[in-house]
């Protein structure tokens, strides 16, 4: 019994959590009170660190698996190679510039890399 009430308090703690996140900002920055420029600043630049990260983050195997293969002479299929997570890339990309619209380019993106990794170099 003691891990059920374990478990309702850590769920209301993420619960209340979640919710400060979410309601504080409206509870700082009211209508009649200027944003602050720092604040500002953040709201242009994270979204843009923020998927740098996420690139990054998605490539580092790829790329550590590049340098093993060329360290060991080469060989290896072409999921060795990190032609899957690199054609995925391009897509989001080309999807991107195209439409312009970051659910469906990240949306498909996915689904493309999935199709490959699954079905085609699986």
């Amino acid at each position: 019994m003691a891990q059920i009430g374990t478990a309702a308090g850590i769920v209301a703690a993420m619960t209340a959590a979640t919710l400060l996140s979410r309601f504080l900002p409206f509870i700082i920055f009211r209508g009649d009170r200027k944003t602050p420029p720092f604040v500002e600043f953040l709201g242009r630049t994270l979204p843009y660190a923020t998927i740098g990260l996420l690139v990054i983050y998605c490539l580092r195997t790829p790329l550590l698996l590049i340098g093993r293969q060329i360290r060991q002479g080469g060989g290896g299929g072409a999921s060795d190679w990190g032609v899957p997570e690199f054609a995925a890339v391009a897509v989001v990309a080309l999807l991107h510039r195209w439409k312009k619209n970051s659910l469906l380019s990240i949306g498909l993106g996915t689904v493309f890399y999935m199709v490959l990794k699954q079905v085609v170099f699986g």
